[in-house]
């Protein structure tokens, strides 16, 4: 009984502690960034506008190169606009949390676990059974508010290679590469204010964790050109 007791203490302590995480400053905004980047963008407006589901089509991604992809052969010029916009929705749904975040005073130790947060829910989407998409245009989106110049020059690499190879995912590897690389360069003693690349490298891990398919199919020479 005293066992049970201590055990059912236990259970409540930890409970109630995850319960105040949850209900801090902090812990509201790291739920709101993993909700807000779980929201399948790619998903929706092809679904919407389209009247496909793009998990069933091509590689089943929610991104916008799947958007892309599978939207093409229907309809091209509608295609390449609910790409551009399930980009353009899926770079900044982070990067707006944590501005919002900014302005209410949260330090940058939360900024950047909200990047972190962000990402993980556009991989890992509560609205699609934990399903989602690859986490570039949101790594994007929050890299580009927390360390602007590496991640600039990470979307010029991208550019450059989406042209020359014309695969968008052997171009966003790349792309990743350099911008883990231009950050030692730039900030050798970790990224600004909290001296460590701990949180770019674990959304460099998750993107790269999520391309592996991909990986696979680039070893094959099974990987589509897309751009």
């Amino acid at each position: 009984m005293i066992k049970f007791y201590k055990g059912n203490f236990m259970l409540g302590s930890i409970l109630q502690g995850f319960l105040d995480l949850a209900t801090s400053f902090n812990g509201i905004f790291y739920i709101l960034a993993y909700l807000v980047g779980g929201i399948p963008f790619g998903y929706l407006l092809a679904k919407y506008f389209a009247g496909i589901d793009i998990k069933e089509h091509g590689s089943g991604n929610i991104g916008a190169t799947n958007v892309l992809r599978v939207l093409k052969t229907k309809d091209p010029s509608l295609a390449k606009k609910l790409s551009a916009l399930t980009l353009f929705l899926d770079a900044i749904k982070g990067a707006v949390i944590i501005l919002i975040a900014k302005f209410l005073g949260a330090n940058i130790y939360t900024l950047y676990s909200i990047g972190v947060f962000a990402v993980l829910g556009h991989c890992y989407s509560p609205f699609l059974k934990f399903e989602g998409g690859k986490g570039v245009a949101t790594g994007f989106g929050v890299l580009l508010t927390l360390v602007p110049i590496p991640t600039l020059i990470a979307l010029a690499v991208w550019i450059f290679f989406a042209k020359v190879i014309k695969i968008s995912s052997l171009s966003s590897l790349i792309a990743l590469l350099s911008l883990i690389i231009s950050s030692y360069i730039i900030y050798p003693n970790g990224l600004p204010g909290i001296h460590t690349h701990a949180p770019l490298l674990v959304i460099a891990f998750i993107i790269f964790y999520k391309h592996i398919p991909n990986i696979i199919r680039l070893i094959k020479k099974e990987e589509e050109q897309v751009v």
